[in-house]
């Protein structure tokens, strides 16, 4: 970046070691020319503490601990003290202060950023955890904020007219590492005993999910429902059970491609609500990188970037999300339209566009 070099400070609410996506994609990229600290959120304990690793050459994560019985004050101001010391210590260069949590805004009050950003990936506000602090702290982040990235086009929607510098990047794909699934491998032990069709749903299973739609598809019996992923948020109880649904739990990033390679339809069966009226749902072109036809209720973002594929079917309800997973089973894939589309979005491409505007930030902020 113009010859000097510059270290990335990320807060993030999710956990780098949880499910593999948008931080994990995004900052693995910056840590390839950059030195990377991820501060996680804090973690009960049965003291304060303070733990760091090296996760990749050039990547550090930091997870504070504060014990359970603590007055909020105090673990805020433990935490707070804690990371600023952790940076002091380890910033070499110029620093860039990175948001996903707008719950750590106060944490980087006061670092010496010479550009913040805010990589708003959901609307946290919408989720069931929700606190009536978000919007406050979102608030004050934007206003700190250089510049604000979207994990889709909708969040750029409702961002953009709350910053000058509010710039679109929907969820990307690594269409090397997906591509593997159509490749001819080894079916997973996990998976080798269930019959096909199977209806594979790769992510975290939450409240964005239409459990109920899980149900009636396994109900149909129309095929396998398979279901990779952790549970979060919601009473594992609730998730359906049943001959035809079988859960895998969570499964390793790597893995992935060949668990696609050995299914029929890769299904996305969102609940059309509050959270998910913003998502760009990772799952849609990974799902298309490895050559399986996608179901999915109409996400917004799925609609507008990839609705118009004959891979792609939106279908909203029991019956029509039922036969539309049915036929796509048996459907030929049209996999020369669905490479032109991916060829236009990568997580590499977004990367570089993001560390563009860094740049600019960063030669504004010298001249200055």
């Amino acid at each position: 970046m113009g010859g000097r070099q510059v270290d990335f400070v990320v807060f993030s609410h999710l956990r780098w070691d949880f499910v593999y996506q948008r931080p994990q994609h995004l900052m693995s990229r910056a840590a390839r020319g950059h030195r990377v600290l991820f501060v996680e959120e804090p973690v009960h304990g049965e003291g304060f503490d303070v733990e760091s690793s090296e996760v990749a050459p050039g990547l550090s994560v930091l997870r504070c601990a504060v014990p359970a019985s603590a007055p909020r004050d105090s673990a805020d101001a433990f935490t707070a003290g804690a990371v600023h010391h952790v940076v002091s210590e380890w910033q070499k260069d110029e620093l860039v202060v990175w948001h996903y949590s707008v719950m750590a805004e106060p944490l980087s009050r006061g670092l010496p950023a010479a550009v913040t950003v805010y990589d708003c990936m959901d609307e946290l506000n919408a989720f069931i955890d929700a606190t009536p602090e978000i919007p406050v702290r979102e608030r004050d982040l934007i206003d700190r904020a250089d510049l604000v990235f979207t994990g889709g086009h909708s969040l750029w929607e409702a961002k953009r007219g709350l910053h000058p510098r509010v710039y679109a990047f929907p969820s990307s794909i690594d269409v090397a590492h997906f591509g593997r699934g159509r490749l001819p491998q080894p079916d997973p032990p996990a998976v080798a005993a269930i019959p096909h069709p199977r209806f594979v749903f790769a992510g975290v299973i939450d409240e964005r999910m239409d459990l109920s739609l899980v149900s009636a598809l396994a109900d149909a019996e129309v095929g396998e429902v398979v279901l990779i992923g952790p549970v979060a948020k919601i009473n594992p109880e609730d998730v359906p059970a049943g001959p035809r649904i079988h859960q895998l739990g969570r499964r390793e990033y790597e893995d992935l491609p060949a668990f696609f390679s050995h299914a029929d339809v890769g299904i996305m069966p969102f609940a059309l609500n509050e959270a998910t009226r913003y998502i760009s749902p990772t799952k849609t072109p990974e799902y298309l990188a490895a050559g399986l036809p996608v179901v999915s209720t109409s996400v917004a973002d799925v609609v507008r970037g990839y609705g118009d594929l004959d891979m792609v079917t939106i279908a909203d309800g029991p019956d029509a999300f039922i036969a539309a997973c049915s036929a796509s089973a048996s459907r030929s894939p049209d996999l020369d339209a669905v490479d032109e589309r991916l060829a236009t979005t990568s997580w590499d491409a977004t990367w570089a566009a993001m560390e563009s505007l860094i740049h600019e930030v960063l030669v504004q902020s010298r001249a200055a």
